[in-house]
């Protein structure tokens, strides 16, 4: 099943700037081979639920490698069965309806 993800990882106990963080989980779900979309607040995934997740929990592992001793992540998601549907399609039909 395909699913798009919003995810947000929070690496706690490690000071205010988290972006080495953030940079190292991105490696993570490039290396899997999973269509992102990086912005101020997290990344948008789209893949495979499986591939998707399993990125995720490699997150987690990578950031407590780094040191972190706790994370708090937000993930909201949807799947749809109707359609194939990408990140990309979303995006496009909210421009199209801006241009009315």
């Amino acid at each position: 099943m395909n699913v798009i993800v919003d995810f947000c990882i929070v690496p706690i106990g490690v000071g205010v700037s988290v972006s080495k963080y953030v940079a190292a989980c991105e490696h993570v779900l490039n290396d899997a081979g999973l269509t992102t979309q990086l912005h101020a607040y997290g990344t948008n995934i789209e893949g495979e639920w499986e591939a998707v997740f399993a990125a995720i929990k490699r997150c987690h592992e990578v950031v407590h490698e780094m040191g972190a001793p706790r994370i708090s992540t937000t993930i909201r998601l949807g799947t749809r069965t109707d359609r194939p549907q990408t990140m990309d399609d979303k995006l496009r039909s909210v421009a199209e309806k801006m241009k009315q």
